[in-house]
């Protein structure tokens, strides 16, 4: 059966790796996820997920940059354009401020 590939959240594989280290020992790839996962993870599952549901609302927003967005949960608009950098277009401020408030919203 072949593995279906779908971006994770910090939080998610920090999950999944904790249900897979009670059941084994995880090799040094995933010891190293796993470390990572929970040092910078600062979210619930849950509200990452609904962070990233509403920042998908958002027209200029992918699916892979909500992740991103999630992932480092920036404060600052420079922030939220380095994110955008690569992107073809530029938000506006009223975007980036939507960003940052969703942000906010989640932290709290």
């Amino acid at each position: 059966m072949a593995e279906t590939e779908r971006i994770v959240s910090l939080e998610e594989v920090k999950n999944i790796l904790s249900k897979e280290e009670k059941k084994r020992e995880l090799n040094y790839e995933k010891r190293l996820a796993l470390d990572h996962a929970k040092t910078f993870s600062k979210l619930t599952v849950t509200k990452t997920k609904q962070l990233i549901t509403d920042l998908q609302k958002m027209e200029r927003v992918s699916e892979s940059i909500a992740f991103k967005i999630a992932e480092l949960l920036p404060q600052h608009p420079d922030d939220v354009r380095a994110i955008f950098a690569k992107e073809r277009f530029n938000l506006e401020e009223k975007e980036v401020k939507q960003i940052i408030d969703l942000v906010d919203k989640a932290i709290k």
